[in-house]
């Protein structure tokens, strides 16, 4: 069962809910079910292009090895 985020069209309250397939969603400050669904933060992070720490080979920061750690 995902979790989705919401928001309420009536209040504006923004809101996680547990949905079992069709579920109608009610918005639990107001109960109005006027409620939109919206891209999950983890999901557009998810998605990026991660950084690589890989040491490359000189100047600067430990791993470049101006902090004597041997590289």
């Amino acid at each position: 069962m995902p979790i989705y985020e919401y928001v309420c069209m009536q209040c504006e309250s923004h809101f996680e809910e547990l949905v079992r397939g069709e579920e109608q969603i009610a918005c639990p400050d107001c109960a109005a079910t006027n409620v939109s669904r919206q891209f999950s933060t983890f999901a557009v992070h998810g998605a990026a292009k991660q950084p690589s720490f890989k040491a490359s080979g000189g100047g600067g920061g430990c791993c470049g090895g101006s902090c004597g750690c041997g590289h």
